[in-house]
């Protein structure tokens, strides 16, 4: 086939750009199966899996076709039928990976990624060898034609990165993100249809195709836009490096909630202005009345203010480490939040720790990530950071998901451990299998002064503060793994209980 010089150039433009699009369905696939299954080593096996097999398949049938089907026009059609699959994943991605959560997280992942990613990343990876016969003008030239196409597709694939990471992710929603990539594959085909393709076959499929991928992407927004909620009503969205923000409030204004990546991470009541958590209560009052001193705090993790507000409002000095810098003025305009009221730092808390030069009367470790506390925060040399940072005395209090459950207690006997390793006592609060608190301290024995009234918590939260407060859970000091920065599999131990939380969670706010 005699190529042009301008149709040569435009090829190796494709090869890159497809490249870029490989990487961009890559990592805004992870991100969009994170609602359901979380944003644990799993869902980025199960990306990077499907991936891998989908290059595999699609480097073959590139080739396999290359030698049959030497027609630029097929290749540019199998472009746009990618896009209008791509189209199609946006509309059937919520169903599809809310059936697949009734699967072990594992196997669920792994079978959402292969029915959303494997087919587009297929026929994206069919470009390169498929490309490379139609470009060697002889044996030859073989090696200079791949290693341009090989070059072309990599520096495609890295600018794909730090465009999904430093654009698409933090500033545009992921479904549109999606339906923008499928455009550019339409327009990409329909430059070649236009210029070099308009006598050649596949014109009028390529067509249809892109019709097809419009049509879906229009029938996805809508559906976006009409929303999913029955009895509740929508305030913001947003994107995040970590995750979709969500605030919902429910018709009557009596109850807003904050989700990330459709999981309720707090309640708020707007009339009142109150949690409508037990867990806010939870780490004000253990941490109050652990505390030797109550002067200076540390929040590790900001949620959307409201544990952070509970100390200021009590006359402390408030350090709070939020590595979400996006989801402050979320929490100004509908938690009631001051960040003038606190010394606010945008870090990870491991960062923060290592730097700091204050002392506290009281840290709160409470940063989650989805259904699970970020690992690296729950390692001896993570608690060791946090022992350095407090005054003598001074309390480290864990908001956790944990159960103690025979076979479900890896991540609970694990953390009461790894506390046990740094620190003289710790005591543990709460309810096997939902929240439960850990509090640690190099004073011992540990005395807790209960509060004089819960007069203040709202009422329907009151009995399961009182039973969070009124006693400790009695802990086997032979059991558990010490967590440490070098050997830490919690995430994968974890998996079940964390697969539990999941589903309760975002069943719970399915129904919203």
């Amino acid at each position: 086939m005699l190529l042009s010089p301008g149709l040569r150039l435009f090829l190796y433009g494709t090869a890159m750009i497809t490249g870029g699009v490989v990487l961009v369905i890559e990592i805004l696939g992870a991100k969009m199966l994170t609602p359901w299954f979380g944003s644990s080593h799993f869902v980025w096996t199960a990306q990077i899996t499907i991936t891998l097999l989908a290059l595999a398949a699609g480097y073959y049938l590139g080739g396999w076709l290359a030698d049959r089907y030497a027609s630029l026009p097929l290749m540019y059609g199998g472009l746009v039928v990618a896009a209008a699959y791509l189209s199609f994943t946006v509309l059937i991605r919520a169903k599809l990976s809310a059936a697949c959560l009734e699967l072990n997280l594992a196997l669920g992942s792994i079978v959402a990624s292969l029915g959303l990613y494997f087919v587009p990343l297929t026929l994206l990876a069919a470009v390169g060898p498929y490309f490379i016969r139609i470009l060697a003008k002889s044996l030859q030239d073989v090696g200079r034609s791949v290693g341009r196409l090989s070059a072309l597709g990599t520096v495609g694939s890295v600018l794909g990165v730090l465009v999904t990471s430093y654009v698409l992710v933090p500033y545009v929603r992921d479904s549109v993100a999606l339906l923008g990539t499928a455009a550019v594959l339409v327009v990409l085909a329909g430059v070649y249809f236009a210029i070099w393709g308009r006598d050649e076959g596949g014109l009028g499929g390529a067509g249809a195709a892109a019709g097809l991928a419009l049509l879906l992407g229009v029938v996805a927004l809508r559906r976006e836009s009409e929303g999913t909620l029955s009895t509740h009503v929508e305030l913001e969205r947003a994107n995040s490096h970590f995750g979709t923000m969500q605030v919902i409030e429910s018709r009557d204004g009596r109850m807003r909630y904050y989700l990330n990546d459709n999981l309720t991470q707090n309640t708020f009541d707007p009339v009142r202005k109150q949690s409508l958590s037990m867990f806010t209560y939870a780490l004000y009052e253990l941490s109050k009345g652990y505390s030797a001193q109550w002067k200076r705090a540390l929040c590790l993790g900001m949620g959307v203010g409201i544990a952070p507000r509970q100390l200021a409002n009590d006359g402390l000095a408030v350090d709070v480490v939020e590595i979400n810098p996006r989801v402050v003025p979320l929490a100004q305009r509908w938690f009631d939040f001051d960040p003038a009221r606190v010394t606010l730092v945008i870090d990870d808390a491991r960062h923060f720790l290592r730097t700091s030069t204050n002392r506290y009367d009281t840290v709160q470790l409470d940063a989650f990530l989805g259904d699970s506390s970020p690992s690296h925060l729950m390692t001896r040399e993570a608690f060791s950071e946090i022992q350095r940072v407090l005054n003598p005395g001074g309390t480290l209090v864990i908001n956790s998901f944990a159960d103690f459950t025979p076979g479900r207690d890896f991540f609970g006997t694990a953390l009461h451990r790894t506390l046990r390793s740094v620190f003289a006592e710790v005591r543990v609060h709460g309810m096997s299998g939902g929240n439960v608190f850990f509090v640690a301290s190099d004073r011992a024995p540990l005395e807790f002064r209960a509060p004089a009234s819960l007069d203040y918590v709202q009422a329907w939260v009151r009995p399961s503060l009182q039973a969070a407060l009124s006693g400790t859970m009695p802990m086997d000091e032979s059991k558990g793994l010490v967590l440490t920065d070098d050997f830490n599999p919690v995430d994968y131990f974890d998996a079940p209980n964390r697969e539990k939380t999941r589903r309760m969670l975002a069943r719970g706010a399915a129904s919203l």
